[in-house]
């Protein structure tokens, strides 16, 4: 396939933060292999393979011990790339899948087997031509028996459009990249406290206060990311969850240090128990519930 782009760092920085023991990067993909796994047709982006070998090597150098693999919007509903990285992990990687609204239950019940425990509904429209939600909300009814949850992606100003969706939401909801707010109104502007609102509309909303490569025009290392966003973290220490977003989709104009993404995490979870809270507790209840920790 001609026109394929790398989007992550060829040779990330070790992190100066060391993640507790257990740790999970609750939010990261893979693309491919292409030849085992092609794009979809519908696909908006055509990256580079970053298949799981690169994925678990990354997170041995970042000092993680668990991966949560969300399905990447190139492979559609093809959710094939997504389990054999799974299947590779050796049970320390989970998956959330991306699904056809007409996908049967028993398909629903073989992804559940494969390791998957939530879907994921995505309202870029850069990403996406079609987000139904009628369709979404029959998804998310038929997925609650499983025990999963619903991953939602979207940009801060639809929230208020969005928000009858949401209020429908049968299952606990994770929110993608806190909604995408415009982290330089700093943590009480109009986009924060829009989301901080949601976040207190039901006690099941959970959110990943990550990408600050993404949401801060700022470079490295990205202080009004961590001025907006360490009041949420602090104030929803039970309902947050923290991923790499590696490979880093659409990034290759501007590709983050993985190594400096997790120096980010002490600045917005500044204690021992919030990092815990953040990097293990929380994701292993989301993801490994049937563990005894």
């Amino acid at each position: 396939m001609s026109g394929r782009v790398r989007s992550w760092h060829g040779a990330p920085s070790k992190p100066r933060f060391t993640p507790p023991p257990g740790a999970v990067d609750a939010h990261c993909h893979v693309f491919g292999p292409a030849d085992r796994f092609p794009f979809s047709p519908k696909a908006k982006y055509h990256p580079d393979d970053a298949g799981p070998d690169k994925l678990f090597a990354l997170r041995d150098h970042l000092g993680f011990a668990r991966n949560v693999v969300v399905q990447a919007s190139c492979h559609g509903t093809d959710n094939a790339a997504t389990l054999n990285a799974i299947a590779a992990s050796g049970g320390k990687a989970r998956g959330v899948a991306v699904v056809d609204p007409a996908i049967a239950d028993n398909e629903l019940e073989s992804l559940h087997a494969g390791g998957i425990r939530a879907v994921r509904f995505n309202f870029l429209k850069r990403l996406v031509d079609d987000a139904p939600k009628d369709r979404f909300l029959d998804v998310a009814r038929r997925v609650a028996p499983l025990g999963w949850h619903v991953v939602i992606y979207f940009e801060a100003d639809i929230l208020e459009e969005l928000r009858p969706f949401l209020d429908a939401i049968p299952t606990p909801i994770v929110i993608d990249h806190m909604g995408r707010p415009d982290v330089s109104q700093g943590p009480d502007g109009p986009d924060m406290r829009a989301f901080r609102a949601l976040l207190a509309s039901r006690d099941d909303i959970w959110f990943k206060p990550t990408c600050p490569d993404r949401l801060s025009a700022e470079p490295p290392p990205w202080d009004d990311f961590a001025e907006a966003v360490r009041p949420l973290v602090e104030d929803f220490a039970d309902r947050v969850i923290w991923g790499t977003d590696w490979p880093h989709p659409n990034m290759e104009s501007n590709i983050p240090d993985d190594g400096l993404l997790v120096d980010m995490i002490p600045r917005i979870a500044p204690t021992a128990e919030l990092q815990r809270k953040l990097l293990v507790d929380n994701p292993m209840r989301l993801y490994w519930p049937d563990e005894n920790r």
